[in-house]
């Protein structure tokens, strides 16, 4: 049961990045592909009715995380604390700036909001991408199942780390590129006329970055951490998640090259996802190591609840699961087709 909760969370955890990556690239790229209030309008249009849904991921996984795994929880957000608050916060502006913008009709007003909106849309991934990093490189978790970490000190690997150093920049990079490539992707699809456009020249050039920045990150992921190329050999679930984005990473690029763009933000979906569960499936069952002893980690097996918790969560969630599913096809049916830039009073 352990096991099963553990690929619960994970999987929720990489719907939210799908979900939600593909609008925090729309955001990063909003100030670069629409030039005029028209078209910051369409891409806010395009992503409008999903932004707000695609959040419910995140609530979903750390509730779930909550339920399972309290240990993990408690441990992460008072050793992340700082980190978690930027986030929060983060969170907050990005959605304020989208609500916002449309309600004054004046110049000043909208360059704020859209400068907030693009700020906020840049940091988040680079925030959650770093704490990805935390959790692969290890954080300095002692015997009571507690610490505690500045947000950086020398940028260098050791015992005792900070939030960032070298590594989970690295990675928080490598999130903010692949992201930023998936909405990319998803405004190609999604818009027409100049926007369209210029997301579709963007894209390819983007997706070469991903490929240079993910062998970096690659590489340095075994340096740093070669408990993962040991486990590798003895995870099945792993190689699936291997073929799945390298899959996905051949669809992407096929659709470039046919411009069918929901092909290809399909295949950056299934890259992302394959990566997230490649990466899940070799660190098993650990989910937050430790740099001082690994008789400190807390894993699956030794931070879950009792059983009788678990199994009477797993009903809720059989129960709640495939209705936001469903919630989310049923979005993307109602809204499918091009996007087009609101008159001004009828919403973004």
């Amino acid at each position: 049961m352990e096991t099963l909760w553990f690929w619960l969370v994970s999987v929720m955890v990489a719907i939210y990045v799908v979900m939600d990556g593909f609008d925090f690239g729309a955001g990063i790229l909003h100030l670069v592909v629409a030039k005029t209030n028209e078209e910051r309008r369409q891409v806010l249009g395009a992503i409008g009715p999903l932004w707000d849904g695609n959040e419910v991921w995140l609530l979903a996984g750390g509730g779930s995380l909550f339920l399972a795994f309290p240990k993990v929880l408690a441990s992460g957000f008072s050793g992340f604390y700082l980190a978690m608050w930027l986030v929060v916060w983060s969170l907050m502006l990005r959605g304020i700036s989208i609500e916002f913008r449309s309600h004054v009709q004046d110049g000043l007003w909208r360059h704020f909001w859209d400068a907030t909106f693009a700020v906020s849309s840049v940091v988040l991934p680079v925030l959650l991408g770093a704490a990805l990093g935390n959790v692969l490189r290890g954080v300095p978790l002692d015997g009571t199942g507690y610490f505690s970490m500045p947000l950086w000190t020398d940028f260098q690997l050791g015992p005792q780390p900070g939030v960032l150093d070298w590594y989970t920049v690295l990675i928080g990079v490598f999130a903010l590129v692949t992201v930023t490539a998936h909405g990319a992707l998803f405004l190609a699809w999604k818009t027409e006329g100049p926007v369209h456009l210029r997301a579709k020249r963007l894209a390819p050039r983007l997706w070469l970055l991903v490929l240079v920045v993910w062998v970096a990150a690659s590489a340095a992921t075994a340096r740093v951490n070669p408990a993962i190329l040991h486990n590798l050999p003895g995870a099945p679930l792993a190689w699936v998640a291997i073929l799945l984005y390298l899959a996905g990473l051949g669809l992407v690029f096929l659709g470039l090259g046919r411009e069918r763009f929901l092909l290809a933000f399909l295949g950056s979906g299934a890259f992302i996802l394959g990566l997230l569960a490649a990466s899940a499936a070799c660190v098993y069952p650990v989910m937050l190591k430790s740099t001082l002893n690994p008789a400190f980690d807390l894993t699956a097996l030794n931070a879950s609840v009792g059983g009788h918790g678990l199994r009477t969560g797993l009903v809720w969630w059989l129960f709640g699961f495939p209705i936001a599913l469903g919630y989310v096809a049923f979005l993307f049916r109602f809204h499918r087709g091009k996007v087009s830039a609101a008159e001004e009073g009828e919403g973004y």
